[in-house]
């Protein structure tokens, strides 16, 4: 039995029944899911990534929430796609948000999402936009349930490309998380992450730490490396060498001598850390 395509308005009604969309996705026939993530902001992401040529590779796409990077690997000629997630797939988005709302900045610390009525992994309310995307898009994706550190490698197999893509600062152990993702990697692992940049500090390995939802008003976020925390993370893995492809932008003669006349008129000595996304290559 062969199944008809989808017409435009059969596509856009199946974008509006998904509550809430993360990713903008192209469904096809002129209709794009509305994600808070503009589609114009995804393919800068994407080209930002620098990606090797996926023709003919193994790709997991690790916290693959509605799962635009997932989708865009197949297109690019990935021959095998599996996109693994399970925390934002379980997640009831408007509960997941008052509760982000009630702690973050707080003080005291939130108590574990899974305990309270955003989480729902029976029904899996925050998977219905993979699910209606793939459909939509006749995609041959495969996709799993579970956390990334709980999965066997042995379950799932190794891939030709990895990606990590704002994962690691969700971890609360990112050294236990990226040891994890090397298992899984049996090429390369393509990591995006926030990150932090502390001028005259940068050959310094640290990580800023948020306990209260300090970041974004997330309390699910908790951790910040400078990019020589996160290549020494990499290595102390077990990956043996690590390519920067992003890391803190460059700031004008302007702004720098704008900074320093702020710092000198305002009597500051305390050096802010400058908030950024990072991106790394890490190789097996």
């Amino acid at each position: 039995m062969t199944t008809q395509p989808l017409d435009t308005a059969a596509r856009r009604a199946l974008a509006d029944a998904v509550d809430f969309w993360w990713h903008s996705i192209d469904l096809g026939e002129g209709v794009t899911t509305p994600g808070r993530k503009s589609a114009d902001w995804l393919k800068h992401e994407l080209a930002a990534l620098q990606l090797p040529d996926l023709r003919g590779k193994s790709v997991l796409d690790i916290g693959a929430w509605d799962g635009y990077y997932s989708f865009a690997a197949e297109r690019l000629g990935a021959r095998r796609v599996l996109a693994l997630d399970h925390y934002v797939w379980s997640l009831d988005r408007a509960r997941a948000e008052a509760w982000h709302a009630r702690y973050a900045g707080a003080g005291e610390a939130a108590p574990p999402i899974e305990s309270t009525d955003a989480w729902q992994p029976q029904a899996l309310p925050g998977k219905r936009g993979f699910d209606t995307a793939r459909a939509a898009l006749g995609s041959r994706v495969e996709d799993r349930v579970g956390d990334f550190m709980d999965v066997p490698a042995a379950a799932i197999g190794t891939f030709d490309v990895v990606l990590f893509l704002g994962v690691l600062y969700h971890m609360e152990n990112p050294l236990a998380a990226l040891r994890k993702l090397r298992t899984l990697t049996g090429g390369m692992a393509v990591i995006e992450t926030h990150a932090v940049a502390l001028p005259a500090y940068e050959h310094h390995a640290f990580c800023e730490f948020y306990p209260n939802g300090e970041l974004d008003g997330d309390v699910s976020n908790w951790w910040g490396p400078n990019l020589a925390a996160l290549r020494a993370l990499c290595l102390a893995a077990g990956f043996r060498r690590v390519e920067v492809k992003q890391g803190p932008p460059a700031k004008s003669a302007l702004q720098e001598a704008l900074r320093r006349l702020h710092l000198f008129a305002s009597g500051a000595r305390q050096r802010r850390p400058r908030h950024y996304r990072a991106i790394v290559h890490a190789y097996a």
